[in-house]
């Protein structure tokens, strides 16, 4: 499922289209995906005017001038695909309509923003804009973890007495909002922290060393473009690179890149999710 640093990197393809265009129509052509529907989505968009894309967590959130925002869920397999506007240098036509395209958005710049999403995972939803914190899926996020708001004081805080495995308390959407299996793998081997240690028996001084390295591993992946293994394909198509640089994910079996380690990357099934890490670096 796509993590911050895909999410993000979708919402950066959509918005050039998409801020300060009117939606011209908009085409729902389905009730539901994961969940139904908000009553009249399509006439509630068309004529709209984008103010601003926003990011939340795993959430595209598409402020509109009705005092409405967009909320966009990508699920597992849920793809915003650009065409008939410039992105770089190419400009991608119109492709023919595809099965899976549940939602299609005909903005008034002539650009078309698709919405395919194969396995139906992904979500749509309708929010005033003004009581947008109060949202089921919203109100009981922790903070980004890019913004001021996480730092090494609130992450040792919340972490304090936890007897959750780190790596589980990372993934808990309540501490901090946005971080996925993916990338806490990571981040908790450059750390060399045990993804099965008790959180609240880590010492302060280890737990406050991963605020910069989630910022770093997250800041990394983005400029990558995400990481695409199976489904996932930024705005126009293409895909993201940061899985040719994982350094413990998906690498069950591969020598350990740390020098003079060399020794096989272990996984384990932690709370139904694939834990990658070396047994040897990571304490």
């Amino acid at each position: 499922m796509p993590e911050l640093p895909e999410v993000e990197t979708v919402k950066a393809g959509i918005a050039p289209v998409m801020t300060g265009q009117v939606i011209a129509k908009a085409e729902v052509n389905r009730p539901d995906l994961r969940w139904p529907f908000p009553e009249n989505m399509a006439d509630r968009l068309t004529g709209r005017r984008v103010l601003a894309l926003r990011r939340r967590s795993k959430y595209i959130l598409v402020d509109l001038d009705s005092g409405e925002t967009l909320l966009i869920h990508l699920g597992m397999s849920g793809r915003m695909l650009v065409s008939g506007a410039p992105q770089g240098v190419f400009c991608h036509p119109h492709p023919a309509p595809a099965k899976h395209d549940h939602v299609v958005l005909h903005m008034d710049g002539g650009a078309r923003i698709t919405f395919n999403d194969a396995r139906r995972f992904g979500a749509m939803d309708l929010m005033p804009t003004a009581a947008q914190d109060d949202h089921w899926l919203i109100r009981d996020l922790g903070p980004e973890p890019l913004g001021n708001a996480f730092d090494e004081t609130y992450l040792v805080a919340r972490l304090k007495g936890r007897n959750t495995p780190i790596k589980s308390a990372l993934l808990d959407q309540r501490i901090v909002a946005g971080l996925g299996n993916i990338y806490v793998c990571e981040v908790l081997f450059r750390a060399g922290i045990d993804p099965r240690r008790k959180a609240g028996r880590i010492a302060p001084s280890r737990i406050a060393s991963l605020v910069p390295l989630i910022r770093d591993v997250l800041t990394e992946a983005i400029a990558a473009g995400g990481s695409s293994l199976r489904d996932y394909r930024q705005s126009d198509g293409e895909l993201g690179y940061f899985q040719h640089g994982f350094q413990v994910y998906d690498r069950e079996g591969a020598p350990c890149v740390t020098p003079d380690c060399g020794r096989p990357i272990s996984r384990i099934v932690q709370s139904g999710r694939s834990s990658f890490f070396c047994a040897q670096c990571q304490r």
